[in-house]
């Protein structure tokens, strides 16, 4: 990963704030295998930060799609480059809470042996509890349902 790769996610994304009149500087920071993009929101208001962030997260997933679709089209490898925007804190507190929907759903699988399905989470958070719930050699999940009703199953192996 080069700095240019990041600048490049820092530029693009202030310049978005900046034409929706909501100006910020942007801290880029990389992560394991992507690029953190945290808005710094001192000079925003509470309203400012709920409106980036939207109802459940959608108006900073929407802004974070943009941002790798835009930044990756000159990208030549195979390989896109993953941004991550961050505001407020609000990507940490999901995961946690994603983490937590995990252990209790792979909790549930075992105690019931039904299987236990996780309904509105984006493609994101899905790929995120799949990933959690990898690591658990008694649990196995899958996707099902097409589009908005696609759900995340759990379940004994």
């Amino acid at each position: 990963m080069k700095d240019s790769e990041m600048q490049r996610g820092q530029q693009w994304l202030e310049e978005l704030l900046k034409l929706s009149a909501i100006p910020s500087n942007v801290v880029g920071q990389q992560q394991d295998d992507c690029y953190w993009m945290t808005i710094d929101e001192t000079n925003l208001t509470p309203e400012q930060v709920a409106i980036l962030i939207g109802p459940d997260g959608n108006v900073l997933d929407a802004i974070q799609y943009l941002c790798n679709t835009v930044a990756n089209i000159a990208h030549e490898s195979d390989e896109p480059i993953a941004y991550t925007v961050e505001l407020n804190g609000y990507r940490i507190r999901r995961q946690a809470e994603l983490r937590s929907m995990a252990e209790y759903a792979a909790e549930q699988a075992r105690s019931t042996g039904a299987e236990v399905e996780l309904k509105s989470l984006s493609s994101a958070e899905r790929r995120q509890v799949h990933s959690f719930l990898s690591e658990c050699e008694d649990i196995e999940t899958y996707s099902q349902g097409q589009d908005s009703d696609r759900r995340l199953v759990v379940r004994l192996r």
